[in-house]
């Protein structure tokens, strides 16, 4: 397994590689930027030299939460709608094709699996580019799904909700400070706000071979977020 940050966070990608290889897994952090083709290819050549192929990619990486910078509509920017688009829709289309081409040429298939958010579906206050950029990925994963489905590459997406994590622990105080009303707040009909680990377990699943006849889909993490 290799896991890739973005080079002023490393350190991130190789602690949890430390926690997996003392686990017994044999994973390796590297450093890229995915919005940068050039390090998309060293990551893809870098993988191949470690484990002699790819299989798997989780295209996870993303500005969201705090990162995301929310902002009015009519105040957001030329430059941070570029830098939105740039990593959250752009750097995984980079990625997805990349190691698509490899895949083809082991000519073995694997699995594609893009985490994007419940954003694709529902329009959050001050998000304008984060809505755009994830719902960008639901009509990517079903283009690549049909034309990579010949060389039996899975292509599917994961749309998380309200998970908890460093990065959107206290998004939606943030955003109120930030000027959002919060009346668009949706309510979770589970009551609680997800784990990490609970948007894992469809990825683990999405990964392997029990998937097997799923491509092309979006998977809800949301805890009912989207039922009503």
């Amino acid at each position: 397994m290799v896991i890739a940050q973005r080079r002023a966070d490393i350190e991130v990608a190789e602690s949890a590689a430390v926690l997996l290889r003392a686990d017994g897994h044999r994973a390796y952090g590297q450093a890229c930027d995915i919005s940068i083709r050039s390090e998309v290819k060293a990551l893809i050549t870098g993988t191949v030299t470690l484990f002699g192929r790819v299989d798997v990619i989780i295209n996870n990486a993303a500005l969201t939460g705090v990162a995301a910078e929310s902002r009015a509509f009519l105040e957001e920017t030329d430059e941070h709608w570029q830098k939105m688009i740039d990593i959250n829709l752009t750097g995984t289309f980079i990625c997805m094709q990349e190691a698509a081409r490899q895949m083809i040429l082991q000519g073995t298939g694997g699995s594609i699996i893009n985490i994007s958010s419940v954003a694709q579906f529902a329009a959050q206050e001050h998000a304008s580019a984060y809505c755009a950029s994830k719902a960008g990925l639901d009509g990517l994963t079903k283009a690549a799904a049909i034309e990579l489905a010949p060389h039996a590459i899975r292509v599917n997406n994961v749309a998380p909700g309200d998970i908890d994590t460093g990065a959107s622990h206290d998004i939606a105080a943030n955003s109120q400070r930030r000027g959002a009303t919060g009346r668009y707040i949706r309510y979770t009909p589970l009551g609680r706000r997800g784990q990490a680990h609970e948007v894992g377990q469809v990825v683990t699943f999405l990964a392997s071979e029990a998937a097997s006849f799923v491509t092309g889909a979006t998977w809800l993490v949301d805890g009912g977020f989207l039922s009503y």
